[in-house]
C-alpha cells in the first residue's frame, strides 16, 4: 500500500492547459473517486499518475518516492480501463498471468499467483474459457484480476463500469466495495457518474476545468458543498436554485423569496445583496395550492418506485420536488 500525491501538477495539450497547478493528496488505502463531467481533467490526471502521459508540470509521488519520470512499468500501480483490453486469442489464465510471464515469473508461480486472484474473483470456472465467451461482467473480472495478480501498491480504475448494464453495475460496485475492504490496497477510481462514486469512494475529488472544485467524504459533498458547482454535480437531480435576496438579522440573514416568503438562516453578512437560495428535491414538500411558499403546477412526473419526482413550473423557474412513491400526482392542478 502506498499513499499517493499531486504536487503543483499541469496539463498542456498544444497550448490548451487542461490540468492547471493541481495538488492533491490520496491517503494510504483509501478508495478516491475522481469526479466530474466529460472534459474535466480527471482521465488525463488518472493517466500521469500511470505513466501513460506526461506530467508537463509538477511533481507526482508513490508512498513517497518521486515518480515523475519513472516508466509506467516501474511505477507500481496497475490500471482496470473502460474497455477491458483483453487478449482476445489467450484464455482468462493467460490474460490474467499475462503481465507476470513478461516479468519472467516462474510457469508455477504464476500459476499459484492466478489461481488466488480466480478465488477472490470467483472466476474458478472460466480460467480456461477466451474472452469471447464471457459475459460483460466476467470480462470486467478477469481485467480487474489481471490488474490484481501484479500485486500493485495503487490501483488506478479509468470508468470500468460504464459498458455494463445498470444491474451489472450495482453487482459490480459491491464486488469493488468488498475487494477493497479485503486488500485494504490504495485505489483511485475515475467517474462522471456521481452514484457509483458516493457508494464506493472513502473520498470524493470533484474536478470542473482542470481545478479541483472540493475534496471531501462523500456526507461532506453531499450536505456540505463548497460552491455553486459541487452543490448541482452531486444528487440524483442536484440543488433546486431560486433568486433571491438576503438582509443582515440579528446573527444571522433572512432570505426574502419573493414577496411573501421569508427563511432565517445563519449567514454572515454586512449588507443586503441578491443571493441564490439552494435547496434539494427532499427538503421541499407538495401541498394543496394556497397553502406553501411556493405556487406552481406540476409539469412531469417521474415516478421511480417508492420514490417520485414531480417538476413544478413556478414564478422563480422549474423546481423539483421529491415525493412519497405510494402517492397518486398528476400532472397540471396547481400546488403550493
Amino acid at each position: 500500500m502506498a499513499s499517493v500525491e499531486l504536487q503543483n501538477i499541469s496539463k498542456v495539450f498544444g497550448g490548451l492547459r487542461v490540468i492547471d497547478n493541481l495538488n492533491l493528496t490520496v491517503p494510504d488505502g483509501s478508495f478516491t473517486a475522481l469526479l466530474g463531467p466529460s472534459g474535466c481533467g480527471k482521465s488525463a490526471l488518472l493517466r500521469m499518475i500511470a505513466g501513460l502521459e506526461q506530467i508537463s508540470e509538477g511533481r507526482a509521488l508513490i508512498g513517497g518516492v518521486d515518480i515523475t519520470n519513472e516508466e509506467p512499468a516501474r511505477r507500481k500501480v496497475a490500471m482496470v480501463f473502460q474497455s477491458y483490453a483483453l487478449y482476445p486469442h489467450l484464455t482468462v489464465e493467460e490474460n490474467v498471468c499475462f503481465s507476470l510471464s513478461l516479468a519472467g515469473m516462474p510457469k508455477a508461480a504464476q500459476k499459484e499467483r492466478a489461481a488466488g486472484v480466480a478465488k477472490m474473483l470467483q472466476l474458478e470456472s472460466l480460467m480456461a474459457r477466451r474472452p469471447a465467451q464471457l459475459s460483460g461482467g466476467q470480462r470486467q473480472r478477469v481485467a480487474i484480476g489481471r490488474a490484481l495478480a501484479r500485486n500493485p501498491e495503487v490501483f488506478l480504475f479509468d470508468e470500468p463500469l460504464s459498458n455494463l448494464d445498470a444491474m451489472l453495475r450495482v453487482q459490480m460496485r459491491l464486488e469493488l466495495t468488498k475487494l477493497h475492504k479485503d486488500l485494504k490496497t490504495t485505489m483511485i477510481y475515475v467517474t462522471h457518474d456521481q452514484v457509483e462514486a458516493m457508494t464506493l469512494a472513502d473520498q470524493i475529488v470533484v474536478l470542473e476545468k482542470g481545478k479541483i472544485q472540493q475534496v471531501g467524504s462523500p456526507w461532506q459533498l453531499y450536505n456540505q458543498p463548497a460552491n455553486r458547482f459541487v452543490a448541482s454535480f452531486i444528487g440524483s437531480l442536484g440543488m433546486n436554485f431560486l433568486p433571491a435576496r438576503a438582509t443582515p438579522s440579528g446573527q444571522g440573514a433572512t432570505v426574502a423569496l419573493g414577496d411573501s416568503t421569508r427563511i432565517d438562516l445563519p449567514l454572515r453578512m454586512t449588507a443586503a445583496q441578491p443571493v441564490e437560495l439552494g435547496i434539494r428535491p427532499e427538503h421541499l414538500h407538495l401541498v394543496a395550492a394556497g397553502t406553501g411558499d411556493i405556487a406552481g403546477k406540476a409539469l412531469l412526473v417521474e415516478y421511480l418506485g417508492n420514490t417520485s419526482y414531480a417538476y413544478i413550473e413556478s414564478a422563480f423557474g422549474q423546481v423539483i420536488v421529491e415525493a412519497d412513491g405510494s402517492e397518486s400526482l398528476e400532472t397540471g392542478p396547481p400546488w403550493g
